[in-house]
């Protein structure tokens, strides 16, 4: 992997000449090895230009972020005219971004260092990092504690300034309409998803109909509301879209296990399982095998699942302002912890990131596909892939579930702050299937997540007597994103998804993987 590479997919361009030029340092690593005299001088001179050059960006951003943050906050008075609160929350958004793009800085300048360094080592056979990283821990953008850094200081603010309760609606004597005690019961059904009706600072459970079965009877979904005290975003969770893939489900329970409505900012949202039919049939697509994550969004007029995916959208989703839907592996299939999500996007890209995947795939919304109707309706969608159909991976759900968190608390609906895991996630600018030319028995051979070159043998077909009929070799140098774990193949089967890191993000890509 080239992780330059990495860097420039996971930078702001507009700050391109600020970050820490791993190419140059490289380089110089290189000629300095190729050198009889085995001195690394330049190299550590230079890198300590590049940082101190990351860090005078860092501190002059800030300080002036600081300036703003100290300026808006003696600017807040609980009385402030509505109009001038607008205002203020207008400019203090702006600044959360500016101080979100500011921290993004700082974590891919500190991963750069440490793996140059680690580097250096390698090459050098001395311990460079050892020495030159103490001089680099006194550099702000590496040196911040948490409670230190000053997003985390901003969102304390803005949690504290916007702290305005919700009102509660209160329903008309009319016949028609449900009653807000009887909308929280578990066996309620409505036609309509109204966030206005349910009772703040508390858990909600309803059905939604979406359909009716032959007997005339609604075809419903569970839906689960937290509906925080303050003002806040509303965020969507939807699971089992596909009816067999349900790492979703126990991710879902144990976050609103967890959740406190009490100090929650906003509304949650979740629908824990999407496709009912298919669940109950325990496969991915409809009652009639139709997926649903291809007729988004449906039509109001057209077959069952196309009437049922219409409703889906019509009377749940568009009422989201974010919306992650969380998917696993196909049958037969095996998937890495990873995203897909239009990185060109700001919002999208940093929802991805938040999530803390092995992989990020920059992937546009694919027309037919749920996150491409919420996209098409205004709503920034990331879709998440956790591990295999059909069973509960512990693990990947884990991850899974610090990374919804770590989007909730960067959105402020959450007073925690984010979790990092220990490793970096790869970045891919697109990602392509490898498909089978022949039958046969099928066996794949690289691990997930595991890096392939070009030229690397990643799979082989057998006939039913033992003998080789096909051997594939990786196209170019690449990620493996998931893989085929069914010996049976028929020609045309999915072999291997590669994530490929290199060039640009793209305008439009679609690996037909929604």
């Amino acid at each position: 992997m080239k992780f330059e590479q990495q860097i420039s997919l996971q930078s702001v361009p507009s700050w391109a000449a600020y970050y820490l030029d791993y190419i140059t340092l490289k380089r110089v690593l290189y000629a300095a090895k190729q050198d009889a005299s085995e001195s690394f001088d330049e190299f550590r001179s230079l890198f300590l230009t590049e940082s101190s050059k990351v860090n005078a960006r860092y501190e002059d951003q800030q300080a002036d972020a600081c300036q703003k943050l100290a300026t808006l906050e003696a600017r807040w008075v609980p009385s402030t005219p509505e109009a001038d609160v607008a205002a203020w929350k207008s400019e203090f958004g702006l600044l959360l971004s500016q101080l979100e793009i500011l921290n993004d800085f700082a974590q891919t300048n500190v991963m750069a260092c440490r793996r140059i360094l680690e580097k250096a080592d390698l090459i050098s056979g001395q311990s460079l990092a050892q020495t030159m990283w103490p001089a680099l821990a006194t550099m702000s953008f590496a040196s911040l504690t948490s409670d230190q850094v000053p997003l985390h200081k901003a969102r304390a603010v803005w949690r504290r300034c916007t702290a305005i309760p919700v009102a509660q609606k209160t329903l008309v004597d009319d016949p028609s309409k449900t009653s807000v005690r009887e909308i929280t019961s578990p066996t309620a059904t409505v036609s309509e998803l109204d966030l206005s009706t349910f009772p703040v600072g508390k858990v909600s459970r309803v059905w939604v109909a979406l359909a009716e079965d032959g007997m005339g009877l609604p075809i419903r979904v569970p839906v689960m509301i937290a509906k925080g005290t303050m003002e806040g975003p509303i965020v969507g969770i939807t699971a089992a879209l596909h009816g067999n893939e349900l790492n979703g489900i126990p991710l879902i329970h144990k976050l609103f296990r967890e959740l406190d409505p009490q100090t929650l900012h906003g509304t949650l949202v979740a629908v824990p399982v999407s496709n009912s039919p298919g669940y109950l049939l325990s496969q991915r697509g409809y009652s009639d095998g139709t997926d649903l994550n291809r007729v988004m969004p449906g039509k109001p007029d057209g077959s069952g699942p196309q009437v049922y995916a219409h409703n889906l959208i019509q009377r749940i989703v568009r009422h989201f302002e974010y919306l992650i839907d969380l998917h696993t592996a196909s049958r037969g299939r095996i998937n890495s912890l990873y995203v897909r999500a239009n990185l060109r996007d700001p919002r999208t890209a940093r929802m991805a990131r938040l999530q803390n995947p092995q992989i990020i795939v920059h992937n546009t919304s694919p027309k037919g596909s749920m996150r491409g109707a919420a996209v098409d309706l205004g709503i920034p969608a990331i879709t998440v892939e956790i591990g295999d159909p059909s069973t509960f991976n512990e693990a990947y759900g884990r991850n899974a579930l610090i990374g919804v968190t770590n989007i909730l608390a960067q959105m402020n609906m959450l007073p925690d702050e984010e979790r990092l895991t220990d490793y970096e996630p790869v970045v891919c600018s697109r990602s392509y299937w490898i498909f089978a030319k022949s039958g046969g028995i099928l066996t794949v051979h690289p691990e997930l997540a595991a890096w392939v070159r070009a030229g690397d043998l990643i799979a082989t077909v057998h006939n039913v007597f033992g003998d080789i009929e096909e051997e594939y070799y990786a196209p170019q140098d690449g990620v493996i994103i998931g893989k085929h774990v069914d010996p049976v193949c028929q020609s045309g089967n999915r072999i291997l998804h590669l994530g490929v890191v290199d060039g640009e993000l793209q305008a439009v890509v679609d690996d037909g993987h929604m």
